[in-house]
């Protein structure tokens, strides 16, 4: 009887971790590539490793473009969605946003995100006319030893059709990063 209890459970667990591994690579798949353009933030923190922390214009985002319209201020953690499209740059930029769940015209995709106070309280990237947003992509880590990034950092993200984005690639001046990064002494 214990047995197969315990093998029901290595079951269950396996095809958990299975049914993650598809769905995420599902959205992977059947996602769309976009294009965002970073604001630079000191990539380095000594307790989480080596990673770059990432900012985006997206991110804060003009109350103006909120329909319907909100207040100066959105309590920490809100959902926000936020429509973007291509510029004539090729970065995706803001259309509009909300609160609620809302469609997209055919040459826009939404992100999903939550508003956040962090800018606000780390100097001089928050204003009143805007709300920062976190998309879950603020975090990309990288191989220890491969140093901070010299020039512009852009982000190829995929967006699957629940707007949770994934970071695809992050270039530096047009050109992978795993290319022009490489561990000290390599």
């Amino acid at each position: 009887m214990k047995l197969k209890l315990l093998v029901l459970v290595l079951a269950l667990q396996t095809a958990w971790l299975l049914g993650m591994v598809v769905m995420q690579e599902h959205a992977l798949v059947n996602g769309i590539i976009i294009l965002l353009e970073t604001k630079p933030v000191d990539p380095r923190d000594m307790l989480s490793g080596d990673y770059l922390m990432l900012n985006y214009k997206i991110s804060d985002v003009p109350v103006s473009l909120f329909l319907p319209p909100i207040g100066k201020e959105l309590p920490y953690g809100t959902k926000v969605f936020v429509a973007v499209a291509p510029g004539t740059n090729g970065f995706y930029m803001v259309t509009h946003a909300s609160t609620n769940e809302m469609g997209v015209s055919a040459n826009e995709v939404l992100l999903l995100g939550k508003s956040s106070l962090w800018w606000r309280n780390f100097g001089g990237f928050h204003s009143n006319d805007t709300i920062h947003v976190e998309y879950g992509l603020e975090r990309y880590y990288i191989a220890e030893g491969t140093g901070n990034p010299a020039g512009k950092l852009t982000v190829k993200a995929i967006v699957p059709a629940s707007g949770r984005a994934k970071i695809k690639e992050v270039m530096v001046n047009g050109k992978p990063y795993s290319e022009i990064m490489k561990p000290d002494g390599d």
